[in-house]
C-alpha cells in the first residue's frame, strides 16, 4: 500500500511540475504585448489583456498553423509560437484571460 501511495504522490508531483505555467510562458510575449498584455504589439495589434481564453487560444493556434495574419503579424507570430504545445497555448490563453 505504501508503494502505491508513494507512486501516486511522485506521479502527481511530476505531472504538476510538467504542467504548463501560463505566467512563465507569457514572459516571452511581454516585450511586445507588455507585462500585463496591456500594449498593442508593435503598435499594431489589439490589446489582448483580459481577452477570453477561447479567442486567444484560437488565435495562437491559427498563428502557429499559418492561417492567421492579423495586423500583418502572421509571420512574426508564427515564429514566436512555433514551439508551443497545445497545453502551453491553453496555459497562456488562460493566463491572458485573467489579466486586468
Amino acid at each position: 500500500m505504501k508503494k502505491i501511495a508513494l507512486t501516486l504522490l511522485v506521479t502527481g508531483a511530476c505531472t504538476f511540475a510538467m504542467a504548463a505555467d501560463g505566467a512563465e510562458l507569457f514572459k516571452k510575449c511581454t516585450s511586445c504585448h507588455g507585462d500585463k498584455a496591456q500594449n498593442k504589439a508593435l503598435g499594431k495589434s489589439a490589446v489582448i489583456q483580459g481577452q477570453d481564453a477561447a479567442t486567444t487560444e484560437k488565435q495562437i493556434q491559427a498563428y502557429k498553423d499559418g492561417s492567421l495574419n492579423q495586423y500583418g503579424m502572421g509571420g512574426l507570430m508564427k515564429g514566436q509560437v512555433a514551439t508551443l504545445s497545445d497545453d502551453d497555448i491553453k496555459a497562456i490563453a488562460t493566463y491572458v484571460a485573467g489579466l486586468k
